[in-house]
């Protein structure tokens, strides 16, 4: 690995591991699975995004993570789609999972239950 100088150099050496991690333009999904959000259900969640994006043709990193902190509202996921600030969902059940799918990841519309509270009101 090259020797890093700057935030700058940081920050471009991050966005081309991102991109041969995940391609330059795919959705990443990212279900939190720490000790409350398995507790709460996240592993349900985790296989229903991996096998509905694959059913419905989406393109899409299914990755699981540890807990962001959030744990009052478990299972928590984080959906970043290309060229936009990753938005996080908290209380994701099934029913919550397709809204998301549907609306956020295809259409781009937000939906309830935006992580933090203060993030944005819909």
């Amino acid at each position: 690995m090259p020797k890093i100088n700057s935030p700058a150099e940081l920050s471009k050496h991050k966005k081309e591991v991102r991109e041969r991690l995940y391609g330059q333009k795919k959705i990443r999904i990212r279900v939190h699975m720490g000790t409350s959000g398995l507790a709460s259900g996240a592993k349900t969640i985790y296989e229903f995004f991996r096998e509905e994006l694959e059913k419905r043709n989406i393109e899409a990193a299914v990755i699981h993570a540890g807990d962001m902190g959030y744990s009052f509202a478990e299972p928590t996921v984080e959906v970043c789609l290309p060229d936009r600030e990753a938005v996080v969902f908290g209380n994701v059940d099934k029913i919550r999972a397709d809204e998301i799918i549907e609306k956020y990841i295809k259409n781009g519309e937000l939906t309830d239950g935006i992580l933090p509270a203060n993030y944005r009101s819909i």
